[in-house]
Parts: C-alpha cells; structure tokens; sequence
C-alpha cells in the first residue's frame, strides 16, 4: 500500500489536471474557478478575503494571477478598489461551470458512499490538525 502522501499528492495533480481540462473552454483554471467561488459567496468581497479564504490552495502570486484572470474574463469587475464582484455575465457563466462541476464531482465520487467521504474528509483533516499542531 502506497502512504497517504503519495494519494494525497496524486489527487490532487488529478483533479487539478482535469477540472483545468474541463474548465478552458470557459477561459479558467481549477483556481481563477474557487476565485470565482469566494467571490460569489462573500459579501462585498476584497482580494483579502481571497487570499485568506484560498491560502492553503495556491501562494500569493497564484491567486493575484487567478484574480487578474478573472477580471481580464470579465467574469468580475471592481465595484471600488480592493473589491471584487461577479459581473451579470459572470453570475450566468458561472451557472454552467457549477453543471459541469457537478458533474465531474459525481464522477470522482463513483462508488464511494456518503459516509466514505465524510470518514476521509475526517480523517485528513485530523491528520492535519495533528502535523500543524506538532510543527506550531
């Protein structure tokens, strides 16, 4: 049996790897999509919200990128600066993104129930809380 690493590593280049496929058509990436996704959930929403909300998937550099991205779509505008809000088109593009999202989360959850999932999202995130516990 391969250690939890090596699982954990190889997850996520494979998700990464296939949302970034499955996402170029509408012009993101797997991380201008969560940009897109902190940014609808988050009232008046700052880029400082996204860095902290977004830290532990991507460095400083990777989300400006991801934001700029998502500027440059048109999927956001700044309503003031250090703002950042879905655009009308934005909301409506995102609506389709979220179909195919959907979908490909059905397909990397074939044959795991509901509690296998939950079971390993609480087990990881024990196994994490440990390590930072240990290295704080």
């Amino acid at each position: 049996m391969k250690p939890i690493g090596y699982w954990l590593n190889r997850a996520d280049h494979a998700f990464t790897t296939h949302m970034n496929t499955m996402l170029t058509e509408f012009g993101l990436t797997r991380i201008a999509w969560q940009v897109l996704n902190v940014v609808a959930d988050t009232a008046d929403a700052t880029d400082t919200d996204i860095h902290t909300v977004l830290a532990a998937n991507a460095d400083r550099a990777a989300l400006d990128t991801a934001i700029a991205a998502t500027l440059t779509g048109h999927w956001t505008t700044r309503p003031e600066p250090g703002r950042i809000a879905l655009t009308d088109h934005g909301n409506r593009r995102l609506a389709a993104v979220s179909d195919r999202v959907t979908t490909f989360r059905a397909q990397s959850m074939h044959g795991i129930t509901s509690d296998e999932y939950r079971t390993a999202v609480s087990v990881l995130e024990r196994m994490t809380l440990n390590v930072e516990a240990a290295t704080a």
